[in-house]
């Protein structure tokens, strides 16, 4: 889940990280009053889940009260398009009216998950617009960090040095990363990036810009975290699914995809083009997914009219036997009325009186034993040739 930038100033307040002060206008008059609050000069920021803003206009200096709301005026209900949000654009809904900072020195910071060594790493360099897209090059300097939330003594001192930052500004620096640390533990986050770190005329360490991304698997576990969704702007499909325990992504093709997990989902997105098929969408049943969350899933992917053939690749596990799929797929079929040809493969867990089950469906289906084949076999019935 994405948070808007000044949601995620307000987390980081709550970790010890200040930011500058400011207030969030969805008119230009609000724009305007925020500004007189504030006095002196301004930065208009709108608020788009995409980087590298200021390059495409949508951070704005502004010296007087007027001068902010002529920038909110321009930035307001319009589409704002970088680097990141692709030529379609995010449109700007709200703007953050922010104290301007004179900065001496930035510094970019993230921390995120690292796959590979299967911990978290603290990236750090040269602050400012545009470095999001070189994240993860070689002019980054590193740092592995330990999952329990504590280093190795000096640890993050000397990551700091080789930002080429000493003295005062150095003990500031360190203890942001472990605030920012604590924050990634404490907030379940999947990618916490703070571009710039401001050091002001005084020596305060100030996050200018701050991105918070939150793991969607644990909002559980923080149902006030839930709450900061900016459900309006998610794809209505997505937020269905997500409803109903399901990841779900629409895509342009014409073969419907069932899948209970990520990588398996993604293994079948991978298949299904190597055999010369188009998937309809992605698709990861979760684990906490029960027969009537699936049935919805599953609709989702029948609505589409664009869908010839649905693949249902699945593995059942202790959590989720097959059953509880094949079960959720009968109950789509009924309310939806609509009968397509299926190409199933189910192993593991109950699969059995999954494919008793299936039988009594009285649907056109094939039973595949193997993904290679199924992914084939779904492919051949979209473009016609089975």
């Amino acid at each position: 889940m994405d948070l808007h930038e000044f949601k995620a100033k307000r987390l980081l307040a709550g970790y010890g990280i200040a930011s500058p002060e400011g207030r969030v206008a969805v008119s230009a008059d609000e724009a305007m009053v925020a500004a007189k609050e504030l006095g002196g000069a301004v930065y208009v920021k709108a608020q788009i889940h995409a980087g590298d803003r200021f390059t495409a206009g949508g951070v704005r200096k502004a010296e007087t009260p007027v001068e902010a709301r002529m920038a909110a005026n321009e930035l307001l209900g319009q589409k704002l398009v970088t680097p990141q949000t692709g030529p379609q654009g995010h449109a700007v809904k709200r703007v953050l009216v922010e104290a301007a900072v004179r900065a001496q020195k930035e510094i970019y910071l993230a921390i995120m998950v690292d796959a590979i060594g299967a911990s978290l790493v603290v990236l750090g360099g040269k602050g400012g617009s545009g470095v999001e897209q070189h994240t993860g090059s070689a002019g980054l300097e590193t740092l592995p960090l330990s999952l329990k939330g504590e280093n190795k003594p000096g640890d993050i001192e000397d990551f700091c040095k080789r930002l080429g930052v000493t003295g005062a500004e150095a003990e500031k620096l360190a203890q942001t990363v472990k605030n920012m640390h604590s924050a990634f533990i404490g907030l379940d986050a999947s990618l916490i990036e703070i571009n710039p770190l401001a050091f002001n005329e005084k020596g305060e360490a100030v996050a200018l810009d701050a991105k918070i991304v939150l793991d969607d698997n644990a909002l559980f576990r923080h149902p006030d975290l839930a709450g900061l969704r900016e459900e309006d702007e998610i794809d209505e499909i997505e937020l269905k699914a997500q409803q109903h325990q399901i990841n779900f992504m629409q895509m342009d093709g014409d073969i419907g995809v069932v899948v209970n997990g990520a990588g398996l989902g993604l293994a079948t997105l991978d298949m299904l083009r190597a055999a010369g098929g188009t998937p309809a969408n992605f698709m990861d049943i979760r684990t906490t997914a029960k027969s009537l969350d699936i049935a919805q899933g599953i609709g989702l992917v029948l609505d589409n009219p664009k869908v010839k053939v649905i693949l249902v690749n699945v593995y059942g596990g202790g959590m989720q036997p097959c059953d509880t799929i094949i079960e959720g797929l009968g109950i789509a079929f009924r309310r939806k009325g609509r009968v397509l040809p299926l190409v199933l493969r189910v192993t593991g867990n109950n699969e059995d009186i999954a494919r008793i089950r299936i039988e009594s469906f009285g649907l056109p289906k094939t039973l595949s034993p193997d993904m290679w084949q199924a992914a084939t076999r779904a492919a051949a019935i979209a473009h016609g040739k089975a």
